[in-house]
């Protein structure tokens, strides 16, 4: 087991990086942004008819949750799990059940209510974060209804002699008393690349304008180990290692009466890790190239509900996700114009939750009561892509076929358990096809069509509980997938002073997997009970935008200013209940300004505006969707660039000021009346040696 990250050692990564000898400005961005999520291999985002972010995190983001980088940018939301360690990220309204996470294209599987599978990675760590947005099946199979998300940390690479480079960051905080901070050291030769990684953080709990939030700090650690050898000329073999680990996390969010309405429930987690293992094969292959890949990636929790009145772990539930999976892909060009990917992934997610719970409430006999024991999904997919280049048209066609198995030893516990009847089999096809029309560098129409398909979770099939709706949920194991089709239309472009990205679309998932409400109570807890099922059409829309602007483009006296800005406004609707979806994102606008290029002085500023959100899904949560008002933030953000003495390089010296004018405020997608922070300054120091 790895150690926890003491104090100390924050304040040790903060004193090193202080000592570094100053260094030099940054190198202007590349024109090119190449991701490999969109398509499955390395291509260029303005090659891909569909809307596509690269997010890089920064030096100053030591303490930031991944989850938290998608707060703010087109089509993207945040959902909180009422904490402050949690975030999961919302894709143009659809939540993380209808997002596929990937670490290193590695999938991140999980099925639990509390916890948040993008914050189960350091940002000190990773070199980007690709976020695809629309159906994404094809590529990344079941539960890529609203996208995929792929959190990739560096990759070990090769050189002519023997190289060493490396980064550093630390920060400290004033609005949760944190010390965070990471490292990271490459190494590579002709036939070896190496990249160790290690980041750690502790946070106290945080501040709002109506006080502090109790239980909201936690402590985090994370380290990494790649290694790749070339094998010959055309051969490559990798092992990639991870590990994470969190200590003490609380939901405050999630506080409820207790049993009797005696005291409060709290739900919260003494230790919850991920851990993934994977050895990755690339060779040339014939006239293309072979990838095949082989993992396993583990969500390992602990979860207990914290009962006030008798100063105890009223539930406690054990219980690892497992996955083990296979990739193999063949990428092949064919003659002048066409690049065709070949592909086949099977995995398998297994889990058997340990829950014990005091019954009679007021005893002292803890009594097994586990949701359902040996769970397992296994999905067997094989895809067919067809990338097109026809110099100004980019086509891309694509279908793919899955089977995926559900099935369990028991579901329930006591008189009620069922053995029978568990096991479901899904047969689902899926298809895009996307083309973009390139005109200039600024402007490249494009149009994307597409379906994609969920199979339901393992709570969806197999578990009998109360949520946070107020209903009780009685699983089903016979659930069909849900399946969406999604039409998009965009345009983007990008010149080395401009960049823009603009999209529209249109969703409608048929066969949508929630509750329905029957009308009767649970017999025992006197709860309204809602019969998890495949209920009638749900339909999303909306409009996103971002952009950047180097004013210097418009009037060389502007020097180096910039300004940038995001816009997202969607509208969802249940069709079954006849109201709005549950939990929609509110519209939201963002618009900043500043000079963050070059040595010496660096700012920028943004104000962030939110809508009033009036649209909840009352009759689908029981009314325990509460409106949110609307509220507009302001971030302020001071940094200094050294120049470039000795081996080091581009070390930035940054104060940024959060939430500056102090504003009262809750996010809608966070669960519970719990206020997000308020003033807050934050001072980090980011360098970096070597060749980067």
């Amino acid at each position: 087991m790895p150690m926890n990250p003491p104090r100390n050692v924050c304040l040790l990564a903060l004193a090193i990086a202080a000592t570094l000898p100053a260094t030099g400005s940054a190198e202007p961005a590349a024109l090119q942004e190449l991701v490999i999520t969109a398509k499955g291999h390395e291509a260029d985002t303005l090659d891909t008819a569909r809307a596509v972010e690269r997010l890089a995190p920064q030096p100053r983001d030591a303490a930031t949750n991944t989850g938290d980088l998608f707060r703010g940018q087109p089509g993207l939301a945040v959902q909180g799990d009422g904490g402050a360690w949690g975030g999961n990220p919302v894709l143009r309204g659809l939540r993380k059940e209808s997002v596929v996470m990937m670490v290193d294209g590695k999938r991140l599987n999980s099925a639990q209510p509390k916890g948040a599978i993008a914050s189960l990675a350091a940002l000190s760590l990773l070199d980007s974060v690709e976020v695809v947005k629309g159906p994404g099946s094809v590529l990344h199979g079941t539960g890529a209804l609203g996208g995929a998300i792929n959190l990739r940390t560096p990759e070990p690479a090769f050189s002519a002699r023997p190289e060493l480079s490396g980064r550093l960051n630390a920060s400290a905080g004033s609005v949760d008393n944190h010390l965070a901070g990471g490292a990271l050291v490459r190494a590579s030769s002709q036939d070896h690349g190496l990249v160790l990684g290690a980041a750690g953080k502790d946070l106290d709990d945080y501040d709002t304008p109506d006080g502090e939030v109790a239980n909201s700090g936690y402590r985090s650690n994370s380290w990494l180990a790649r290694y790749a050898y070339r094998l010959s000329d055309d051969q490559t073999l990798s092992v990639n290692l991870q590990h994470h680990a969190d200590r003490d996390v609380w939901y405050p969010g999630s506080r409820k009466a207790g049993p009797g309405g005696n005291g409060s429930l709290t739900i919260h987690s003494p230790r919850q890790e991920r851990t993934l293992l994977a050895v990755d094969y690339d060779a040339h292959l014939g006239p293309g190239t072979l990838s095949a890949s082989l993992y396993r990636q583990e969500v390992d929790r602990q979860i207990r509900a914290w009962w006030d009145l008798k100063a105890r772990n009223q539930v406690r539930n054990d219980v690892t996700f497992r996955t083990d999976g296979g990739q193999l892909n063949y990428l092949l060009p064919l003659a002048d114009h066409h690049l065709v990917t070949l592909g086949l992934d099977s995995w398998e997610m297994t889990a058997d939750p340990k829950r014990f719970t005091f019954k009679p409430p007021m005893s002292d006999s803890p009594v097994a009561n586990s949701p359902f024991r040996d769970g397992r999904i296994r999905s067997h997919g094989v895809f067919l892509q067809d990338d097109i280049d026809l110099g100004r048209w980019q086509l891309q066609l694509g279908a793919r076929y899955d089977r995926v198995d559900g099935d369990a030893r028991v579901m329930g516990n006591g008189p009620g358990a069922r053995n029978e009847g568990l096991d479901n089999s899904a047969n689902t096809l899926s298809w895009s096809t996307g083309a973009l029309y390139h005109v200039s560098a600024l402007i490249n129409p494009y149009v994307h069509l597409g379906t994609a398909y969920r199979a339901p979770d393992m709570r969806e099939r197999f578990e009998d509980a109360s949520r946070g709706d107020g209903y009780f949920h009685k699983g089903n194991p016979q659930l069909d997938p849900e399946k969406s089709t999604t039409l998009e239309l965009g345009l983007k472009g990008r010149t080395p002073t401009a960049r823009y990205q603009v999209a529209a679309f249109y969703t409608r998932i048929d066969d949508y997997i929630a509750g329905r409400v029957t009308g009767a109570h649970h017999p025992r807890n006197n709860l309204p009970l809602k019969q998890t099922e495949n209920l009638d059409e749900v339909t999303i829309y909306g409009a996103e935008a971002g952009f950047s602007l180097a004013l210097s483009a418009l009037n060389e006296s502007a020097g180096e200013l910039a300004i940038d800005g995001s816009a997202t406004w969607l509208r969802g609707t249940n069709e079954q209940d006849d109201e709005p979806l549950y939990q929609m994102p509110a519209p939201e606008l963002s618009i900043g300004i500043g000079d963050w290029q070059g040595p010496g002085l660096r700012w920028h500023t943004q104000v962030r505006a939110v809508a009033e959100q009036d649209r909840t899904a009352d009759r689908f949560s029981s009314h325990t969707e509460l409106a949110t008002p609307g509220y507009a933030t302001l971030d302020l953000r001071l940094g200094w660039a050294f120049a470039n003495p000795g081996p080091f390089t581009n070390l930035e010296l940054t104060l940024a000021a959060n939430n500056l004018l102090d504003k009262r405020y809750r996010e809608h997608l966070t669960e519970g009346n719990i206020l997000a922070p308020g003033r807050g300054f934050v001072l980090s120091l980011g360098t970096g040696f070597g060749h980067q």
